[in-house]
């Protein structure tokens, strides 16, 4: 009887002093987690796309709390409203940030790109990527085999069976960048949606010398810098036989877009162009000067 009281008073005391290490060590490695990142967490869509910057919807609002301040920060997904109700949490302002959308920069349709050979493998754009250059001429266009259709989590884009390639729609589109990342041949940029869905850009990756690209494709750029030229806010710039518009200075004045030769500058939702009339293309005449009146006769010299 003994041995066994001794047994159960040795294994309460071992508990005892178990208990207090773990209690020690539980208030001197203790973490605090500031409540607020759960009440953050809780507003965000939890997607966990990583368009953010941050690893999944958690680490976002864990960001957002440490750093004090929403400067830079957006949620593509929740957008604007989210990031409303984030302040409000956090007692910040939420500065207002411009819509994004995703822009696929290729027409490289079946029609303006003629294939030279078929791909017979995996249905992925990274495997035939890795593999060689893709079907047409063109080794910088898209590949056509939806890697980015796959990629996104919203259902915003889709393949366009006609054309071969990916169309995207706004309504659904969150500008979490899924789609670019997925893209092997960064074809996909994320760009501003602009006023009323209006933007302009260069609708080509093509960085061939110009006869090659034109060869390769009827609309691939071809480097000759006539929008560059007819700019007039410098947006841009020409490098690699390639134009590219800053969307940060282009006033959408669409000037490029009558100057390209090759109709690789898109201008997306804005409204027809009126009809050039005569009166307008014909430099006007100028006026024929009046003839001068003739001189009287006198009189006397009648006579």
């Amino acid at each position: 009887m003994n041995v066994i009281l001794i047994a159960v008073i040795s294994l309460g005391a071992i508990a005892l002093i178990l208990a207090a290490i773990l209690y020690v060590a539980s208030k001197k490695f203790a973490v605090y987690e500031d409540p607020r990142i759960a009440q953050v967490a809780a507003v965000l869509p939890q997607a966990n796309c990583g368009g953010c910057g941050y690893p999944g919807c958690s680490g976002f609002a864990d960001a957002c709390v440490k750093a004090g301040s929403l400067e830079g920060k957006l949620c593509p997904v929740g957008g604007q409203p989210v990031m409303a109700k984030v302040a409000e949490i956090l007692g910040l302002d939420a500065a207002a940030s411009e819509p994004m959308v995703a822009v696929v920069r290729c027409n490289g349709t079946c029609a303006n790109r003629p294939r030279t050979n078929q791909y017979d493998g995996a249905r992925s754009c990274a495997i035939a990527a890795s593999l060689y250059g893709g079907e047409t001429g063109c080794s910088f266009g898209c590949l056509g085999c939806g890697d980015c259709v796959a990629a996104c989590q919203f259902g915003a884009i889709r393949m366009n069976p006609e054309t071969g390639i990916p169309e995207v729609d706004e309504a659904k589109c969150t500008a979490c960048g899924a789609c670019a990342k997925a893209c092997p041949k960064s074809i996909i940029e994320i760009r501003p949606q602009g006023k009323k869905s209006r933007r302009v850009y260069v609708q080509c990756v093509n960085k061939d010398k110009g006869a090659v690209a034109r060869k390769a494709c009827s609309v691939a750029c071809i480097g000759c810098g006539k929008c560059v030229k007819t700019c007039p806010f410098e947006a841009i710039t020409l490098e690699n036989n390639l134009a590219y518009i800053d969307y940060n200075k282009c006033k959408s004045c669409r000037k490029c877009e009558e100057a390209c030769p090759q109709g690789s500058i898109v201008a997306l939702n804005f409204p027809p162009r009126k009809p050039k009339t005569e009166e307008t293309e014909a430099p006007k005449a100028a006026p024929t000067p009046k003839a001068a009146p003739a001189a009287e006769v006198p009189k006397s010299a009648e006579a």
